[in-house]
């Protein structure tokens, strides 16, 4: 009997996790400190705000999370509803 072979991903490597961890940061920040400089043209005065589309984005992700954990009480089941 032949053992077959796990064919290897690109990040089954922990080097290369660490790697595209390290360039998707540098990335971020990057992005985050061009942001002071690049002028906007907003329609409304907040969002004009340094970072203001980085900061509504992570609170939204944050809102939408306790939401669902609210909504769970309503929606969740019975472990053996299905049987």
């Amino acid at each position: 009997m032949q053992l077959m072979k796990k064919e290897l991903k690109i990040f089954d490597k922990p080097k290369n996790v660490k790697r595209f961890l390290g360039i998707f940061y540098v990335s971020l920040l990057i992005l985050l400190v061009l942001d002071f400089f690049i002028h906007k043209h907003a329609e409304f005065p907040w969002e004009g705000a340094v970072n203001f589309f980085a900061v509504y984005g992570f609170l939204s992700c944050v809102l939408l999370i306790f939401i669902a954990k609210i909504l769970r009480i309503f929606v969740k089941r019975d472990e053996d509803y299905y049987d």
